[in-house]
């Protein structure tokens, strides 16, 4: 698949994908979400990359869904073509970043709002510029949160303050994201990246297997009931154990010498 709207590297075991509309501050179309699931796909498969980071290109992270794209304005009414596009384009990429053994994190810079605060929040760690800010804008234009930000909000800071945010519409600085749990964390903008990137670096070097089903607990945690969840992790803690990542932690521990994870 090529790439226009979103730039795909990978460096060491590391894969970055860059949204790439910095006119438009990232807003998401159509195209552009293809490319972004496609390029998730690509990163799962590569067994050399151990790690993703996602951002966006230019001032912002990405201010949510183009409402000037031509799909929303034709066809069988406006109502329908918004649903068309959370089931087609948006939410294959949430369900990519879902089931991505990986760890991906978000590195946010400028403004998240809408479906891209919600893409931002998708990402397993989120680290964001003392600038950023994140904004639930749904409401603004007579819409309800969409792309999973009605399930990850209360999960994140709460039902009071997510009735809150998603009511509200109010933006929240970086600084005060981190403060309430809706994101890791707060970096000077001049560090940001470095930041991002330091992370990547460690989270790549760590027990890859583990951290994929560390993912898939959580995800199932808000379906089951306590008994169930420690049955789902028992399950998940056998597969962990037979993983070589496993032996290598085990023995490093013996030998008093720090881990070197191969992701196995």
């Amino acid at each position: 698949m090529s790439f226009n709207l979103v730039i795909l590297e990978r460096q060491d075991a590391i894969g970055k994908i860059t949204l790439n509309r910095p006119e438009r501050l990232n807003a998401l179309c159509r195209p552009l979400l293809q490319e972004l699931r496609g390029a998730l796909e690509a990163l799962a498969e590569d067994r050399s990359v151990r790690a993703v980071v996602l951002t966006g290109e230019g001032r912002g992270f990405c201010a949510g869904q183009d409402l000037s794209e031509p799909a929303l304005h034709e066809g069988a009414g406006i109502d329908e073509e918004v649903a068309l596009s959370l089931d087609r384009y948006y939410h294959p990429v949430l369900l990519a970043i879902a089931d991505m053994e990986k760890p991906v994190i978000a590195q946010v810079q400028g403004v998240a709002a809408g479906a891209g605060c919600n893409l931002a929040l998708a990402c397993d760690i989120v680290v964001a510029g003392e600038s950023a800010t994140f904004l639930q804008a749904f409401t603004r234009i007579g819409l309800v949160p969409d792309c999973g930000g009605s399930w990850i909000l209360p999960r994140l800071v709460g039902s009071a303050r997510a009735k809150a945010l998603m009511l509200l519409a109010e933006e929240v600085p970086a600084s005060e994201a981190e403060r309430i749990g809706l994101i890791y964390r707060c970096l000077p903008d001049g560090e940001l990246a470095a930041g991002a990137q330091a992370l990547a670096q460690r989270l790549a070097q760590g027990p890859t297997k583990a951290y994929g089903l560390i993912k898939q607990a959580l995800k199932e945690s808000g379906a089951e009931g306590y008994g169930a969840q420690l049955d789902l992790e028992r399950d998940l803690q056998k597969q962990a154990a037979a993983s070589g990542d496993f032996r290598e932690g085990i023995t490093a521990f013996a030998a008093k010498r720090p881990p070197r994870f191969s992701g196995s």
